[in-house]
């Protein structure tokens, strides 16, 4: 198995995004990026830890590639928000690709520089490219949000949106059930 962080706004959305996707082994929220130890959400909302939302993603690369899982990072979300993402804004709520080895950060700089020469946006993509150092789980009542609060207004409102899109654009890449 191998792992990829993420960070592409509220962790419960991108969450729920790469729950969905075939080879996906496991999906945890958490924080990543930041100065202090074992963060928790209080501290992260305060914006003065450094930390952003990220999600740890366990995936079996013989069925899911890396490249992969970065095209659908870079098509659900907006990298061109600095610090934010539709209502969410603060530095935890960054754009950010946390790499685990130099062929994960030549991946995701050559998919950024691909992107910004395609000017899909008008906007230059702020995504941070950072290697990553450590990652803390976030609380047990932030994992798998999305799938056990589905009527909760967030996730009807903000989530289910993104969801709906991941399941049209990436049907090839999808799981035929949802473990849980």
């Amino acid at each position: 198995m191998e792992k990829a962080t993420f960070g592409s706004g509220c962790f419960w959305c991108t969450e729920a995004v790469f729950q969905r996707l075939n080879g996906v082994e496991k999906v945890v929220s958490g924080y990543a990026g930041g100065k202090i130890k074992n963060p928790t959400y209080r501290e992260i909302c305060s914006g003065l830890t450094g930390h952003a939302e990220v999600i740890q993603v366990i995936y079996d690369e013989t069925i899911i590639s890396y490249e992969e899982l970065l095209e659908v990072f870079w098509k659900t979300h907006d990298p061109t928000t600095l610090n934010r993402q539709g209502n969410d804004v603060g530095t935890q709520y960054r754009s950010v690709v946390f790499y685990h080895d130099e062929k994960q950060k030549n991946l995701a700089e050559a998919y950024k520089t691909e992107l910004d020469k395609a000017g899909i946006w008008s906007d230059p993509i702020v995504t941070e490219i950072s290697r990553y150092t450590d990652f803390y789980s976030a609380e047990e009542y932030h994992q798998d949000y999305y799938n056990q609060n589905t009527s909760q207004p967030y996730c009807a409102f903000l989530i289910k949106p993104k969801v709906d899109k991941v399941e049209q654009i990436f049907k090839d890449k999808l799981k035929t059930k949802l473990a849980g």
